[in-house]
């Protein structure tokens, strides 16, 4: 299983659970699967919307800042990872 990293969280959402993440080194679609990682985060999920201020979209590029819907509680400064098998 190979990962690269994509970006960063810089904000999360906990009454909608959705993670704000900033793309700094790679783009994201839905149906990819990421890991979010840091101190006390480690979550693997499969990305099943994008959002880029409150507009759905299927994919999103380097560069841009998106929320994404996460199954667990994540922190800002977490490191975003696409991964593949």
């Amino acid at each position: 299983m190979e990962r690269e990293k994509i970006g960063e969280v810089f904000h999360y959402f906990s009454k909608l659970g959705v993670a704000a993440i900033r793309l700094t080194d790679g783009g994201l679609k839905v149906g990819n699967t990421v890991q979010i990682q840091g101190p006390t985060t480690n979550l693997t999920q499969v990305v099943d919307s994008i959002q880029i201020e409150q507009t759905p979209m299927m994919s999103a590029s380097k560069g841009q800042s998106v929320g994404i819907r996460v199954k667990d509680k994540v922190r800002e400064k977490d490191l975003v990872y696409r991964v593949t098998p």
